[in-house]
């Protein structure tokens, strides 16, 4: 389990088709000497295993299915991914509960500064953002405002849902501590829902069936 809270970049340096799976080769000081093998770690809000760790590069599989709903697949050499390790037990949660099992993808549509760049009050360095995410239509159902979601395994709060996209405030350190600095508009960007969202939306839904469906054939196999 992780709680969204980005450790360190990586840079994305392969991908080799292997038989069935996709090797990605992840160059990562720092984080890669602490991995081994076998241990699990999130990528850009994905949760992979480490293989073949050292002091400076790590390498992982890509199943299919994470290649069919992540943007993990699509990535190309140079490519900066968010890194962390697991929650260990009982330290504090710094974000919120993340899984590393992506729902879908998403498509940046907008990160604009809160002040302009036009304004001599602008200073890169220590300005707020404002990102806005498309959300795909199954994903929508768990895009809750003041809700937590991850994006690119980041732990953010949703500050508004409108249509299709939802609004997300980004504070100075979270902009140049993760990928999201380096990513253009139309990117695609790995979306997982809040757990606790999903499944109280679950048991809502559960909660409107009936117990069972009172059918003839039911009553007739039933002795009535």
């Amino acid at each position: 389990m992780f709680t969204g809270i980005i450790e360190q970049t990586g840079t994305l340096v392969s991908l080799t088709d292997r038989g069935g799976v996709r090797r990605i080769t992840v160059e990562a000081p720092g984080i890669a000497s602490r991995l081994r093998e076998g241990d699990s770690l999130g990528v850009s809000g994905v949760c992979l295993t480490a293989l073949d760790p050292d002091p400076r590069y790590f390498y992982a599989d890509l199943a299919q299915e994470t290649l069919d709903r992540t943007s993990l697949g699509s990535l190309a050499p140079g490519a900066q991914v968010n890194l962390e390790l697991p929650t260990a037990a009982g330290s504090p949660l710094g974000g919120h509960i993340v899984q590393g099992h992506v729902d879908g993808t998403g498509v940046l549509a907008a990160l604009d500064p809160v002040i302009p760049e036009s304004s001599p009050k602008f200073h890169r360095e220590t300005t707020d953002w404002t990102l806005k995410v498309r959300v795909p239509s199954n994903l929508r159902q768990w895009m809750v405002p003041k809700g937590s979601v991850a994006i690119e395994g980041i732990s953010l709060t949703i500050a508004a849902v409108a249509d299709e996209e939802i609004a997300i405030a980004i504070l100075p350190l979270t902009y140049w501590r993760t990928n999201l600095h380096t990513l253009a508009i139309g990117a695609p960007v790995n979306i997982e829902a809040d757990v606790l969202v999903k499944l109280a939306a679950m048991q809502m839904k559960s909660a409107k069936k009936p117990v069972f469906d009172l059918t003839a054939a039911r009553l007739v196999a039933n002795g009535y």
